[in-house]
């Protein structure tokens, strides 16, 4: 990870922080409880609230024992985690379990309601709310890699575009809580792919879980596409244009939204390995239209081509191949592609585009300014799924008017992973100029 590429705390505040969220959507941020309302209004995922405790006298009107085998009590302005009890069980005299199995009572939780609302968790102490919320278990996929409590995922999000993610682990040491200053394990994500790549525990990069032999990379997280979307979705209804968005992946719902936070910490620059700040200047003016059109950006431009994959035989490749381009109908056309391992990225011919329906104003994910020789030109780019020497390839092509070039589609290096390429052209797959 580059220095120069890594976001600061100073330059988090003054450049995304203060510039890109209101007061009012900051303020929606830092109570619990607004967030909720204000997700709940947008159709966003979360949590169910069963109670809400505003004064002393509801806690002493309300009907504890009509409560859930399963719930959480939580502050609404606390921080880092503290203050929350999640209960995981009733037990047959009438206490509760908690996650971290301690046995609590009625009068227990009535006097950590107390507390709350005396601000005793809340930012500068001052006096909050408390409220009771529906038990998020957790999902089987983390059953190996999670101690006791319920992980969770941090999605920073900038201008409606998912642009870095980190997998939050509980541990013996976290108490079952997923909080990085509490002693939990931060693993690094792939945006495009949703499987985790390196992880970082007490701020040193480790291989495995703790005391044990489960790797850390490799954890494929499902229903991403959906996560991805519903914290794209949430900044938009809470208006904050750079933010973390904390997920669970609820066992029977799926993905929900667990609170939001304006200023979202950096530790997940060294759960990835990778810097912020080069990758928010990279879409921080692109434009965005909805949340489908944010992730597909973001997969486009942050997925890994550094993932462990199966061992596969090289394919041996011409300089000139015939390949097989997905249409808009799903069907595959032949099309001479060039092989270019001169440039770095691939291009289609703006009318072939058109004409495989591929090129339409909601299948462009944004415009690369180009120089040529007629000067500075804004030239689209799209998704495209082709063929090549029997490889599906899933890649992002520049579309330009080739029109004078011999080939109509021409294949970079960055979709040359895997292939060896000869410089020899058959005499079959020579196309005639066009002029």
């Amino acid at each position: 990870m580059k220095l120069s590429n890594i976001l600061g705390l100073n330059a988090r505040t003054q450049l995304y922080t203060y510039r890109y969220n209101s007061r009012r959507s900051k303020n929606i941020a830092d109570s619990k409880i607004q967030t909720a309302r204000v997700l709940r209004t947008a159709g966003v995922a979360n949590p169910k609230i069963y109670k809400k405790f505003r004064r002393a006298e509801d806690i002493y009107d309300f009907d504890w024992e009509s409560l859930p085998d399963k719930f959480a009590l939580k502050p609404s302005r606390g921080l880092g985690g503290e203050g929350i009890i999640v209960v995981k069980k009733r037990l047959k005299n009438g206490n509760w379990l908690t996650t971290q199995k301690k046995r609590i009572s009625v009068d227990d939780l009535k006097l950590h309601t107390s507390d709350i609302l005396e601000g005793a968790y809340s930012m500068g102490n001052i006096p909050d709310v408390a409220f009771i919320q529906e038990y998020v278990g957790r999902h089987k996929v983390f059953r190996r890699w999670a101690y006791r409590g319920t992980p969770d995922i941090r999605i920073i999000v900038f201008n409606k575009i998912p642009v870095l993610a980190m997998l939050r682990l509980p541990t013996r040491q976290s108490g079952g809580r997923a909080n990085l200053h509490q002693g939990a394990i931060g693993v690094g994500m792939d945006i495009g792919t949703g499987t985790t790549t390196r992880a970082i525990w007490g701020g040193e990069q480790i291989v495995f879980k703790p005391d044990t032999k489960y790797k850390l990379r490799g954890i494929k997280v499902p229903m991403w596409n959906r996560i991805l979307d519903t914290a794209v979705r949430a900044s938009i209804a809470s208006g904050l244009g750079y933010c973390g968005v904390d997920m669970v992946l609820h066992p029977d719902k799926g993905p929900m939204v667990l609170e939001l936070n304006a200023q979202p910490g950096l530790q997940i620059q060294l759960a990835n390995g990778v810097g912020l700040k080069r990758r928010l200047e990279r879409v921080d003016e692109l434009e965005v239209r909805d949340s489908e059109h944010g992730v597909a950006i973001a997969k486009a431009l942050f997925t890994s081509h550094a993932l462990p994959q199966r061992f596969e035989e090289v394919i041996k490749i011409k300089a000139v191949e015939e390949i097989r381009i997905k249409s808009s109908e799903g069907k595959k056309k032949k099309v001479t592609a060039k092989i270019d391992t001169g440039a770095w990225s691939s291009a289609i011919d703006k009318k072939f585009a058109k004409a495989l329906g591929i090129l339409t104003k909601d299948k462009i994910l944004w415009y690369k300014d180009k120089l040529s020789s007629l000067g500075k030109e804004s030239r689209p780019v799209i998704p495209v799924i082709l063929w090549l020497g029997g490889k599906k390839i899933k890649t992002n092509m520049t579309v330009a008017d080739r029109k004078l070039l011999r080939y109509d589609v021409l294949i970079g290096r960055i979709d040359l992973g895997g292939f060896l390429v000869s410089p020899e052209i058959d005499k079959k797959d020579l196309v005639k100029a066009k002029w």
